[in-house]
């Protein structure tokens, strides 16, 4: 049975046998720990490691970890990934898989493929030096939230409730104060109001919506959460059910009849990651190497969903987008 088989069959949850294990020292072990097996992480990683001429099971071995939709299980994952003993850990569960994996060592070097705030979310001790053996990319800006809003106030220029459904327990709390306060900011500086609303599993989605258009939201944000990912046609259902124009940050959204995504291009993080990767196992420590933020950013517009919602997307929206589905 092949290797790539192998780990399918036992769903990532159980590691080689120690012989075996034993026997591939030789080369370098990546252990990827991550949400789940479509995201789009694993193409990105493994671009980036072909780019830098690493072929897996040749010259480097990779040991993969799926949470599968349970953020709960990244620290037992983790553990797993560090009684291995990998080189380095590769994280593309977001915030929450970074921290677990922090939390389980202090020794083996890290690499965060799209933490949201690497600083306030506790991971590293500053952008310039993360300190510690912890660094990697940041898939948020603070000024994302603002382009998100400006979109949509561009989109819908008469909207002045805005409502942003975010997943309160998917980053810690020093964390949601900053977002919560950059979106405030945003809102209140183009002229609209905010209204936050959580949601912290799928089961919440319809009371969430009921919320918004009992208030009378005229438009919604999504905020990044990998269970919002998961669940991303359920929202855009209940977004065009309700007659919602909304952003999002992940294209994926958009694809499934969304009306726009504005965000990082995540296949693009995780190609960077690699060389993070790379030079950590020439012998660079994770706390010298500067945190680094998205270089690439994707508008796409759906414009069937803005026909659809009675929309008319500005022209110069139009030309910045990086897509237009039609």
């Amino acid at each position: 049975m092949k290797r790539r088989e192998f780990i399918t069959l036992i769903g990532g949850a159980t590691a080689w046998p120690i012989t075996a294990r034993a026997q591939q020292k030789s080369m370098p072990v990546i252990g990827f720990l991550g949400n789940d097996r479509g995201a789009p992480a694993v193409p990105g990683f493994s671009q980036g490691l072909r780019e830098l001429g690493y072929t897996e099971g040749r010259n480097i071995l990779i040991e993969y970890r799926w949470a599968e939709g349970k953020p709960e299980r990244f620290p037992v994952l983790a553990a797993e990934l560090v009684a291995l003993k990998v080189d380095v850990i590769m994280s593309a569960g977001g915030t929450l898989g970074a921290l677990a994996a922090k939390r389980a060592t202090t020794t083996l070097p890290i690499v965060f493929g799209a933490a949201g705030d690497p600083v306030a979310e506790g991971l590293v001790t500053s952008l310039a030096r993360p300190g510690g053996n912890v660094t990697g990319l940041s898939a948020v800006t603070t000024e994302l939230v603002g382009k998100l809003l400006e979109l949509l106030k561009q989109a819908v220029p008469g909207v002045s409730l805005v409502a942003h459904l975010w997943k309160p327990d998917s980053m810690p709390d020093r964390a949601k104060e900053v977002r919560l306060k950059e979106a405030d900011i945003s809102a209140r500086a183009l002229g609209v109001q905010p209204q936050f609303i959580e949601a912290r599993g799928p089961d919440e989605f319809a009371r969430a919506f009921s919320d918004m258009t009992s208030a009378r939201a005229g438009a919604l944000t999504v905020l990044p959460s990998a269970m919002f990912l998961r669940e991303h046609r359920r929202l855009v259902d209940l977004a065009a059910k309700n007659r919602l124009p909304a952003v999002y940050t992940e294209r994926e959204f958009v694809d499934a009849g969304g009306l726009m995504s504005y965000g990082a291009n995540f296949p693009d993080l995780f190609r960077r990651a690699a060389t993070y990767v790379d030079k950590i196992l020439k012998g660079a420590k994770p706390g010298d190497l500067p945190v680094e933020q998205p270089t690439k950013f994707e508008l796409v517009i759906n414009l069937k969903t803005a026909k659809d919602l009675g929309l008319t997307i500005p022209p110069s929206v139009l030309a910045r987008a990086d897509d237009l589905i039609q």
